[in-house]
């Protein structure tokens, strides 16, 4: 199974919006900047996040993106639906059914033995993915990353995150 890009990005910058003080927002240019990603390429996947209500976007000269909810209650499953969409990654198409040895489709009542085996790998890697909470990757990051690597991340989301007047804050 092979995930776009944009997943890797998606979570990146979800956990970076994680670190932003109370209701700031961080504007999309300087999440893009922060991973070295276009500007454009970026918004498409921010605004995948926000559909999803992983993200809010707030409009205006000082507005950006930010978590419409806790991190605890945003887990890798969720960043990962929102930039691929809820189809499985593999799909059968029967081919089983075509080609020049085909048969009468009463033959095949059974289910495909390789769909099966392929949608049950499927849930157990979405249950993985259920299990990892945003929350815990900006922990163990904390906790585990090169202190010099934390340090300059810290010091990006400060110097880029844009204060909220409004009194709002992320649903718990």
């Amino acid at each position: 199974m092979k995930l776009g890009e944009g997943v890797e990005a998606a979570i990146h910058c979800a956990a970076t919006l994680a670190s932003v003080d109370g209701n700031s927002t961080m504007p999309g240019a300087a999440l893009a900047e922060c991973f070295g990603l276009s500007p454009s390429y970026l918004v498409k996947h921010l605004n995948q996040l926000t559909a999803a209500r992983i993200l809010e976007s707030v409009p205006g000269p000082a507005g950006g993106y930010r978590l419409a909810r806790a991190a605890e209650q945003i887990t890798l499953l969720h960043i990962v639906l929102a930039v691929e969409g809820r189809e499985p990654a593999f799909r059968c198409g029967e081919i089983r059914q075509r080609g020049p040895v085909k048969i009468d489709a009463s033959a095949y009542v059974k289910p495909c033995g390789i769909n099966a085996a392929m949608l049950k790998a499927e849930r157990a890697y979405r249950a993985a993915l259920a299990e990892v909470k945003l929350s815990d990757i900006v922990a163990d990051y904390a906790a585990e990353g090169d202190p010099r690597s934390f340090a300059a991340s810290c010091a990006f989301v400060e110097r880029h995150q844009r204060p909220q007047k409004s009194t709002s804050s992320k649903q718990i």
